[in-house]
């Protein structure tokens, strides 16, 4: 029984991990996984710095609207040049220039002669990076992992890595917080963009990409934006991202003002809520790659966006840190599992030669809006507090949330010819009397 028991762990872990047995990919996860931990340390020791600088809520939405605004402006053409230009040199000019800019913040911050413009200004530079950055690595997952049906588990993965450096990262991030100073996040940030920078390196690239006769930027963007809002799959998953990314995930720009205004915690109180936000999403993400089938990811999108709402609404009544730790964990886990299920539906049923122009819109819809998110929630959190903003964000993602669900019938409905057309779920394939059981 012990032995049937060991052997059933054996597979689950390796059907987990299954997208790590293709040598570029498995490069790429371990480079990656280290340059998020410093990722995440730069994001959580960045609006404390602004916050200890000039304890302004209404500062920390400036701060996040300049770091996020270029991706709304910039991800639509940045997808048209992925899908021109290699994937992989975008990757690697946008890392590079990720390491320059955690250098200078790193450098000024420890001089002690950083100023709130430098702060947003870098935080624009480091925008405009990410907004070149997104698409071409979402996009470059199919070129690394070489059998589509690995797809799926691919990007679980991605979002597994992600997490499980905002678990780790944040942690780490809080006790130097309290030991040293907010410059040595940012100089351990530009540290851990070398490793990428080197597992990029050393990848052996056997695709070939398709180089089709280039029209007009805006006529290849008209293109890509009547195929990704022409079908309403995608449409709609980008509808909810928007809205949750929007009213929900600006939430994350409060907490320096939760854990010490309304938790009347430290350093150590924030690292430690945001910790527990990656802890929820690294579970999240460990629940999707263990998934063998796209089927049913569409009932888990409305969902996830539900559970998020609701623990955020129970997060603007929370007063004590033990709650608040567990609400953040499922915060964490619902705002994970919506974008990495919208994720790998939307890179299974999108056309290869427009993955770049869909996943720069997917971009958007996540880190665009968010800009205004950061404004709205700043502006708010000075009017009526952080508490009720937050409060504000889960009630209006819930709705949202709840007019995908309406909708998710017919959208199944469109869903099932490609997955039948593109062979990915045999059990479609074999007949529609199936499909009652199937899931977008």
């Amino acid at each position: 029984m012990g032995k049937g028991r060991h052997l059933n762990d054996k597979d689950r872990f390796k059907t987990i991990f299954r997208s790590l047995q293709y040598r570029n990919y498995r490069l790429f996860f371990t480079g990656q996984s280290i340059s998020l931990i410093g990722t995440w340390m730069q994001r959580i020791a960045m609006p404390w710095l602004v916050y200890h600088m000039t304890g302004s809520a209404l500062l920390l939405g400036v701060v996040g609207f300049a770091g996020q605004i270029p991706t709304l402006i910039l991800s639509p053409v940045a997808g048209v040049l992925t899908d021109r230009w290699s994937r992989y040199k975008v990757l690697l000019i946008t890392q590079i220039v990720s390491l320059v800019q955690a250098s200078v913040l790193a450098c000024l911050c420890l001089a002690g002669v950083i100023q709130i413009w430098e702060i947003v200004a870098l935080s624009a530079i480091l925008g405009c990076t990410n907004a070149f950055d997104v698409p071409a690595r979402h996009s470059f997952v199919i070129d690394m992992v070489e059998n589509k049906e690995d797809l799926g588990n691919a990007i679980a993965l991605n979002s597994l890595m992600f997490n499980g450096a905002r678990l780790i990262g944040p942690s780490i991030a809080g006790v130097m917080l309290a030991s040293t100073s907010e410059g040595v996040c940012f100089l351990l940030n530009a540290v851990s963009y070398i490793f990428v920078i080197i597992s990029l390196m050393r990848m052996r690239l056997h695709f070939t990409q398709t180089h089709k006769k280039e029209e007009r930027i805006l006529k290849e963007l008209g293109e890509g934006f009547r195929y990704t809002f022409g079908f309403a799959p995608i449409k709609h998953l980008l509808i909810l991202l928007s809205i949750s990314s929007l009213m929900g995930m600006s939430y994350s720009v409060l907490m320096p003002v939760f854990a010490k205004e309304v938790l009347h915690g430290g350093s150590h109180t924030y690292g430690f809520l945001m910790g527990a936000a990656g802890f929820g999403a690294l579970m999240g993400a460990l629940f999707l790659a263990s998934r063998k089938s796209v089927l049913k990811l569409g009932r888990i999108v409305p969902a996830s966006a539900i559970l998020f709402g609701s623990a955020l609404l129970g997060l603007s009544f929370s007063r004590l840190f033990p709650l608040s730790l567990v609400l953040m964990i499922f915060i964490g886990l619902g705002m994970m599992m919506q974008t990495a299920a919208s994720n790998t539906i939307l890179q299974t049923i999108t056309d290869d030669d427009k993955r770049g122009r869909v996943m720069g819109f997917y971009s958007m819809s996540i880190m665009g809006t968010a800009p205004f998110g950061s404004l709205i929630a700043g502006g708010l959190a000075k009017l009526i507090g952080a508490p009720w903003t937050i409060f504000g964000g889960g009630f209006v993602t819930i709705i949202g949330a709840l007019f995908f669900l309406r909708k998710l019938p017919e959208l199944r409905t469109l869903v099932r010819p490609v997955y039948v057309r593109m062979g990915i779920i045999t059990e479609v394939a074999t007949g529609l009397e199936a499909a009652s059981e199937t899931e977008v």
